[in-house]
């Protein structure tokens, strides 16, 4: 089972995750990392890894017990600049990811998985990106998805997530909650034994009847009936200030969060390094890393390695 790993941007941590993952035989026997041989060289020679690396061009050219460079050959080594926000290292970023989901689209890898790429660098050559996930989504023409946090301790997922708050709260609408919740409930299927999905409410109190705005009566309560209606065990909306706890206790698998950081604040804050990004509702398998770039601590080989590791395990369990 064949899994790419992009490399993220090269001015960050991703490069010396990789090589630092492999030397502790964190990563899976068949994978290749998507990116510039340049920056997977002097990161290797910076940190004396002295990781066997191979430059490839096609996923069919990889060896085993090496890191498979399938080399995009975008950034030369003298423009590199580790920890600093690069409009070149940002574009670059992007490309490899390009190149990862056409692989996955045309079935030449079984999964992707994304190191970090730094969306203000990103956006000095690409003014409109707004996250991995979109871009992502937009490159297999696909519309209905939503973002998963997966960890041991909890699993959300979201109505929203790269929008500002104000459009955040437009966004809460029966049917998009209802598609969210078909798909909260399809990825649990292959991650946990039970199915028991809770929605949390948008306003405080998840509304209170009313007294705290209309949209947990007017469109998160019929899509919650809705969604039990067509068999899904699922339930709310419930005050956002209480839910979590009650499913870090075991009594839901999964909570249906309205907007970016009502999902990330808890899990991020109970499991910041096994926190994993999955993107539900592609043709293909995508998770990733749920940490950024670092550029203050690039190169330095302190960046920690958990949440590649776990990312990859968890594409190999979607397979």
């Amino acid at each position: 089972m064949l899994i790419a790993i992009t490399m993220g941007d090269s001015s960050g941590v991703g490069p010396e995750i990789i090589l630092h993952a492999f030397m502790k035989q964190e990563l899976p026997p068949d994978f290749i990392v998507i990116g510039d041989w340049s920056a997977m060289s002097l990161c290797n020679r910076l940190l004396n890894y002295d990781a066997p690396l191979r430059r490839i061009r096609e996923p069919a050219e990889r060896k085993p017990d090496v890191v498979n460079v399938l080399d995009l050959a975008l950034l030369p080594e003298q423009a590199i600049k580790i920890g600093q926000l690069s409009k070149l290292s940002g574009q670059a970023a992007l490309k490899y990811v390009e190149r990862a989901a056409q692989l996955a689209l045309q079935t030449e890898i079984e999964a992707l998985v994304t190191m970090p790429i730094n969306k203000e660098a990103t956006r000095l050559s690409e003014p409109d990106f707004c996250g991995h996930t979109e871009y992502i989504a937009n490159l297999c023409h696909e519309t209905n998805y939503t973002m998963m946090l997966v960890s041991e301790k909890l699993i959300v997922t979201h109505v929203s997530t790269h929008v500002a708050l104000r459009k955040a709260i437009d966004s809460v609408k029966r049917e998009r909650i209802v598609n969210v919740i078909k798909l909260t409930y399809h990825a649990l299927k292959k991650l946990r034994p039970r199915q028991r999905i809770a929605i949390a409410g948008l306003n405080p109190h998840a509304g209170e009847s009313g007294a705290f705005g209309f949209e947990d009566e007017l469109e998160i309560t019929p899509a919650v009936a809705d969604a039990k209606a067509q068999g899904f065990d699922v339930h709310g909306p419930f005050p956002p200030d209480t839910i979590f706890m009650q499913a870090v206790k075991g009594k839901y698998d999964a909570v249906v969060c309205m907007y970016h950081d009502q999902g990330h604040i808890p899990l991020k804050l109970l499991d910041f390094e096994g926190g994993i990004n999955v993107t539900l509702g592609l043709p293909i398998i995508r998770t990733s890393v749920d940490h950024g770039t670092a550029f203050d601590i690039a190169y330095q080989g302190v960046a920690f390695t958990q949440s590649l590791r776990d990312a990859c395990q968890l594409a190999l369990k979607l397979i």
